[in-house]
């Protein structure tokens, strides 16, 4: 798989987006540092990008990754990506939308312009708990087809029936 480094706003859904891509069962687990899934996936703690000062740290975390995935959680009004973010990368940087299962159309279509603003050339709108979207992200991050329907086959999606039970109690 093409190296890809995740970067986005503290529970935008990197950290499951990664265990997702990688065959784990969903845990949720605080990223508190860099952490390499495989040797593919890099997923870097939100505060790297939320707190202004540690933005270098990204770059310099970027340096070996080919694709830079931001990525922005639908239902979350925050952003941290400022116009023209991606451009200071220098790679091809792609758009993830995470939460597309538990977000409306509009919240979906705000996240969209602020990765394309942010310099995301590509947009891929995901739930890591339903699968929607993420074959699509797995074929474009694979070397080959034959590749992509490795990762495919290894995806563990968590059962919608619990998602729809946990959407239930939060009401």
């Amino acid at each position: 798989m093409k190296r890809v480094i995740f970067v986005g706003n503290i529970g935008s859904g990197k950290t499951t987006l990664s265990q997702v891509i990688h065959g784990e069962d969903i845990e949720y687990a605080k990223t508190q540092m860099v952490t390499v899934w495989g040797d593919d996936i890099v997923d870097t703690p939100g505060e790297y990008l939320e707190a202004g000062y540690m933005k270098g740290v990204l770059n310099v975390t970027a340096a070996e990754a080919r694709i830079i995935g931001l990525v922005c959680s639908a239902p979350e009004p925050r952003n941290k990506f400022s116009p023209g973010y991606g451009g200071s990368f220098a790679k091809d940087v792609i758009g993830i939308v995470t939460k597309i299962d538990i977000a409306t159309p509009i919240q979906i279509e705000r996240a969209e312009k602020m990765l394309r603003m942010a310099g995301a050339r590509k947009i891929f709108k995901i739930s890591s708990y339903t699968g929607e979207g993420v074959p699509e992200l797995a074929e474009y991050l694979a070397e080959s087809p034959e590749e992509a329907a490795e990762i495919i086959s290894k995806l563990k999606l968590k059962n919608t029936k619990v998602l729809s039970e946990s959407k239930t109690s939060k009401k």
